[in-house]
């Protein structure tokens, strides 16, 4: 069965997103959209002057909404990350990208589009849920990268202090994928080893700021971040397309808080199949309600059918 994937938005972050795509055979077939047609078209150009030197042949194609028809998972990339590395604040994007997410869902929804959209635009949650509102999918079918990407992070700096395989850090970050995300120390495991053992709260309180500061040096060295939030999109359409039943936090829809927020799923073929409540301490339950609360707070600003 073919594998189609479109991109929406070709920025730093989408373009990395459709090469990854193409460079390991996660897609058969691969949609490019963005509203610079000259951008699209390059990009377009740029891929399918690789097929003769790539190890898989892919079908590329650009420009037309109506392929999302057929396509079976789409990933949403559009939005302006300078902003975003300019103030730190992943809700500098608000007031274009909550635009942006209005437009794309209304066209997704136009094409009768009935596959999976993984969201990486920011900020994440709130647009995660505009897409779902907007195109009337289930909630299941619409995710993000969510602390999917701050998760990582958090799993390289604790493995390099150690001197371990990130792979070796189990534990997440939960909550929003901004400023009130929190590290669920309850959560991290090193080689099977507790954080809470491992660390005083001060070196817990010391080692939760520096993933971010990490992010926004990348984000201010190179103007933009692409390689890290790119592998995270992948990652997650490989686990809908293997019907993998990947565990790992995403932004789902978390029924106890009452919005899109970073917290672990299971990912399968239709998208979010479960979401299991975590043990969380209560300083980590009063830190993820406030979060949620943040998060709905903003998406209130944009009618009271944004919410719930």
């Amino acid at each position: 069965m073919s594998r189609k994937v479109a991109v929406i938005g070709l920025g730093h972050v989408g373009a990395t997103v459709a090469f990854t795509l193409f460079t390991h055979a996660i897609a058969d077939e691969l949609v490019l959209l963005d509203k610079n047609e000259k951008k699209c078209e390059a990009e377009w150009g740029d891929l399918r002057d690789t097929l003769a030197r790539n190890d898989y042949y892919v079908n590329v194609k650009w420009g037309d909404w109506n392929e999302l028809k057929d396509t079976d998972v789409v990933i949403t990339a559009f939005g302006d990350v300078a902003a975003t590395i300019k103030t730190g604040d992943r809700f500098a994007e608000f007031p274009i990208n909550t635009a942006n997410a209005k437009e794309v869902g209304q066209k997704i929804k136009e094409t009768g589009f009935n596959g999976v959209i993984i969201n990486i635009s920011n900020p994440c949650d709130v647009v995660t849920s505009i897409l779902q509102k907007v195109t009337g999918l289930p909630r299941n079918q619409v995710f993000g990268t969510g602390t999917f990407l701050d998760t990582a992070r958090m799993q390289r700096v604790i493995g390099e202090k150690f001197g371990q395989d990130p792979h070796n850090v189990e534990g997440y970050v939960l909550g929003e994928h901004g400023s009130s995300q929190f590290t669920a120390w309850s959560t991290v495991r090193i080689n099977n080893r507790s954080a809470m053992d491992l660390f005083s709260k001060e070196e817990r309180d010391v080692l939760s700021d520096v993933p971010n500061k990490n992010s926004m040096k990348v984000g201010f060295g190179k103007g933009y971040t692409c390689y890290a939030v790119s592998t995270c999109a992948v990652r997650l359409a490989r686990a809908v397309f293997s019907n993998a039943h990947y565990y790992g936090p995403t932004s789902c829809y978390v029924e106890s808080v009452g919005t899109y927020i970073g917290y672990p799923a299971v990912v399968g073929k239709d998208g979010i199949e479960e979401v299991f409540e975590l043990d969380l301490n209560e300083d980590e339950k009063k830190r993820l309600n406030a979060s949620a609360d943040k998060l709905k707070t903003n998406l209130a600003k944009l009618g009271p059918e944004y919410l719930g």
